[in-house]
């Protein structure tokens, strides 16, 4: 069977790094290109330079924030309109995140506490499942 995450490029945007190691190590297994943004400044310039087939994004991080990230990507191009964006998030969805969530519309939103790395490799796994990609 064809693994669909075969050669994908994920970016990974997280500043924990225990979080952002674990989810590298995890879908460098699964086959993915992985590049890694210890913060939303380098996720920005990595984005731009790499052109990710999907984005992993923390909405906590120093330096720019993960909802100016979400926002500044979908805003770019139309490769930053289609990408799908995975949000990754310790806080809980207040009505504020949820309206920059909804009017940037990520792929997924993912509260940490709540999945399991397996978990979030077939959200990954989805993106590519989609008619849309």
């Amino acid at each position: 069977m064809e693994n669909i995450l075969s050669n994908k490029k994920i970016l990974i945007a997280e500043d924990e790094p225990a979080m952002l190691n674990a989810l590298a190590d995890k879908f460098t297994q699964e086959g993915c290109v992985v590049v890694k943004a210890e913060n939303g400044e380098i996720a920005l310039s990595l984005f731009a330079k790499e052109k990710p087939d999907v984005i992993l994004l923390d909405i906590v991080m120093p330096k720019v924030d993960g909802m100016k990230v979400l926002h500044e990507i979908r805003t770019s191009s139309d490769w930053g309109k289609r990408v799908p964006i995975i949000m990754l998030t310790n806080l809980s969805a207040d009505d504020k995140i949820m309206t920059g969530i909804v009017a940037s519309e990520p792929s997924y939103y993912l509260v940490k506490s709540d999945w399991k790395l397996y978990e979030v490799v077939e959200k990954v796994r989805d993106c590519f499942r989609s008619p849309a990609l």
